[in-house]
């Protein structure tokens, strides 16, 4: 299947907005990517032309987007990209949207917490808990193997 699978980087422009439809949810909002060049004349970074795509998730992903994101946020969005052309009232419009496979804050640019979303049981499967490969016993979930609980990675040694 030909399609145009994107990577844009950007600011969410807009709250976003849910809805809940017959195929499941759906949640949609506007991404402000913006370009940044060099100007050797004022010897600063200048903007660029700014880029408005609507983004769109579903299901799941429509969730987690509705939960985590907030005008202002920098994030990444991979999906397909989507440009349409219409006409209204005698004028033509073209839209760029992009159907979202994944979206997440720009670490880049800020912190983030992540938190995993309890998965429904799947009526009738018995829940096995499986061997916890990444914590050793006695240590704590949270924090990696060898330090307590809230306690930040030493810096390493520049030498």
């Amino acid at each position: 299947m030909n399609e145009t699978m994107v990577c844009a980087v950007g600011n969410v422009a807009t709250q976003p907005v849910y809805r809940e439809l017959s195929g499941g949810p759906s949640a949609r909002f506007r991404l402000a990517v913006t370009s940044r060049y060099w100007d050797r004349e004022k010897s600063a970074w200048t903007d660029g032309h700014t880029n408005f795509f609507t983004v769109w998730s579903n299901r799941q992903l429509a969730t987690h987007a509705m939960a985590s994101l907030t005008v202002g946020d920098p994030v990444m969005v991979q999906g397909r990209l989507k440009v349409r052309t219409d006409v209204r009232e005698g004028q033509s419009w073209t839209s760029a949207d992009i159907d979202a496979v994944a979206i997440g804050h720009d670490l880049a640019r800020g912190t983030s917490a992540f938190r995993r979303a309890n998965r429904p049981e799947a009526a009738g499967s018995p829940s096995q808990p499986g061997p916890d490969w990444e914590t050793p016993a006695g240590a704590s979930a949270d924090a990696p193997p060898g330090r307590p609980p809230g306690q930040r990675p030493e810096p390493a040694a520049v030498t």
